[in-house]
Order: C-alpha cells, then structure tokens, then sequence
C-alpha cells in the first residue's frame, strides 16, 4: 500500500486535470516526442493557427462531431459552462464556511464567507473533465494571484465538494478558505492541457488560447497546412495525424496530458490512484507492445467522438486479438486465447472500474489483465 504522503500527492496531482507542475517529468515527456514533430501542450514560437471553422471546410464530419466532446468542453468562459448553465446557483457548506458560486449574466461569482465576513471574486475560467460528468474546477485571480477554488463542481453528487487535494479539514482562515495560489509553470501546465494555443515558446498567451481541446490542440497549428493543400502540395501535409503514430509514441502523445510513467515516477505514487492515468497504466498491460496497433490509444477512442460507456461496444477490439484462434493473425503478431468465461463485456471483467476518494466517480483501469478475487491494486 503507498504511504499517505505519496496519496496525498497523487490526489493533488488529480487536481484540475492532473495539472502539476512537474519539470522533469515534462522535459522527459518532451525528449521522448523529439522525434513528433507536434507536442500537444505547447507550440513552437510564432504558430500560427487557423480555428475550427477553417479545418471545418475539408472536415466537416469530424469538426462538427469533435466540437461536443468532453476534450472541446475542457477548459470554458464562465457565461459558456455548460455545469454553470444547468446549475446557476451551487452552495457548500464546511464547517464554519459556505460558499456559493453563483451566474448573474454573463458573471459567475465565487464566493465564500464565515458569517461575519466574505470574499468574492469573478470566477476567470471552468476548468472540466467529462463535460461535468467526472467535474468542474474554478480558477479566479485573487490579490494579484491565480487561485484554484477550494470547493469544485463534481458530477456524481451534482454538487460541490472539497477539490481533489485540498485539506478536507475546515480552514483556518477565510483567505486559505477560499482556495490556493497557483504558480506560473503550474498554470501554464493546465491551460497547456485544457485549451488550445494558451502556451507558445514556454509563454503562457491566455489571451490567444481557445478553450478546450480543438482541432489543432492534437494535430498542431493548422496555418502552413492550410496554405500547402491551397497551394496543391498535397505531399506537404505540414500537420500531424496522432493516428498515424505507432501504439508507444500514442502513449507518449496523449500522455502529455493524461501522464505517462515518467509523470508517474516523478511523483513517487503507486496503488489506486495511479488508475487516473490511463496512457501510463495501459502500458503496464502485459499485452501492451508498442508496435501493435490492436491495443492503443486510438485503437479503441476516436477523439472526434465522446467516450463510449457501453462496455459491450469494445468487444470487438479485444477480439481483434482474443480470437481463440479463429482466423490468422495478422503479420508479426499473434493470437491471443479467447476467454473461458465469457466472450461479451470484456471490459467489466478485464478493466475494472475504481472510485477515488472524493471523486464521486470511478474511473477505468486500463491496464488489461485476469483480475482474481483478492487482487491488490498494482
């Protein structure tokens, strides 16, 4: 079992998407992509992008299905959160305190008092995960500072709750009430993985960012490939295809947001709430072979679609290789024997689901294995 250090670190870790700042991790992450030529935390200097609506116009079926995704919905303006939207007044109390985050027009306040004294601020950004299904942080500027609220918005109680990584013991101020400070490279870090183009060259550009995840966040700054396919140099492509990337270089891309194992080594954690990082825990599959395309990320997510819940849906990508020998496998790779109890819903038995404490929801392990009664978490 991790000491209670290390959980406590990982838990902070989860905290407005796994966001924390971790350099050498970071720079690890990055020397293992030299070889991609786009990195999907930040651009190079002087990208340039183009937006949706321009990769709509030889697109179209995969931007207007992309646009209603958890990954578009990451990161949003206040006024446009669709949590805010369906909930315009949420309140929490915790011990001495109560807050309230509340919509007046195009505002939204966060707010927290003791009874004799109060501290409200606008609330500057939504940072989410699961089109607030899994939940909802808040980030406003306070004395100078960017903090991340105390209390965020979680999908499983519909309600408010203590942020992952915060003290659930009551606070001993009304300032240290309100939330913590974050710092630069932290920042740059969540809005690197909840919005496109915030971070060029190292430098956070908030005003320039679009939030969420958009066309470009994955395939790179969309400029120089619009103006070769106008140009008719269709060899040139200039943009990054994620899809073409083999299933290890998968694990490294999308890891640079949902954390690989040098994300994890850097933060000593081990156990249960290593489940949130599912790039680094598909890895650590004992089938996992990073030259196999049958079991990658893109193998079974298609990132211009929602998450699909309905566990039967994924049964025939484990058969893909899980044939029982029915068929030949294809060329350098090899057949798996099927299962021998039963041969639906692979995933219910193969990749079971774990609630974090606090969460309110239980998340997917996907590192795929045959899980015995009495199974410790590894």
């Amino acid at each position: 079992m991790p000491d209670r250090l290390a959980v406590e670190i990982a838990v902070l870790y989860l905290a407005l998407g796994s966001c924390a700042s971790l350099d050498g991790a970071e720079n690890e992450v990055e020397r293992q992509l030299d070889r991609v030529e786009w990195q999907p935390t930040q651009a190079v200097p002087g990208a340039r992008y183009v937006g949706r609506e321009v990769c709509a116009q030889c697109h179209p079926r995969e931007t207007t299905a992309q646009k209603s995704t958890a990954m578009a919905h990451a990161l949003a303006r206040p006024a446009e959160s669709l949590v805010l939207q369906a909930h315009p007044r949420l309140t929490f109390s915790d011990g001495p305190y109560r807050y309230t985050i509340e919509q007046n027009g195009d505002r939204v306040s966060y707010a927290v008092t003791n009874g004799a004294d109060t501290i409200s601020v606008p609330v500057s950004w939504a940072f989410g995960y699961g089109l607030g299904e899994v939940g909802q942080t808040y980030a406003f500027s306070y004395n100078g500072s960017y903090y991340e609220g105390r209390v965020s918005f979680f999908g499983g109680n519909q309600g408010l709750d203590i942020t992952l990584g915060h003290s659930t013991t009551a606070p001993a101020s009304l300032k240290d009430a309100l939330g913590r400070a974050v710092k630069l490279e932290e920042i740059k870090a969540c809005f690197g993985c909840h919005s496109t183009g915030a971070v060029s060259g190292g430098r956070l550009q908030v005003d320039q960012l679009v939030p969420g995840i958009s066309c470009e966040g994955c395939h790179g700054p969309g400029a120089e490939h619009v103006g070769a396919m106008e140009a008719g140099k269709l060899q040139e492509t200039h943009i990054l295809n994620p899809g073409r990337l083999t299933p290890g270089d998968q694990v490294r891309f999308c890891g640079a947001c949902h954390r690989t194992r040098a994300h994890v080594e850097a933060i000593h954690v081990e156990g249960v709430p290593t489940v949130r990082f599912q790039p680094y825990r598909l890895a650590e599959s004992r089938c996992f072979n990073p030259s196999d395309r049958r079991i990658s990320c893109l193998a079974c997510h298609d990132p211009h679609q929602n998450l699909v819940r309905e566990p039967a849906s994924y049964d025939p990508k484990c058969l893909a290789c899980h044939s029982g020998g029915k068929g030949p496998p294809a060329a350098a790779q090899r057949a798996a024997p099927g299962c021998p109890v039963a041969v639906s819903r692979c995933i219910t038995c193969h990749m079971p689901r774990y609630r974090l404490a606090g969460s309110h929801f239980k998340f997917t392990d996907h590192r795929i294995r045959v899980v015995r009664l009495g199974d410790i978490f590894d």
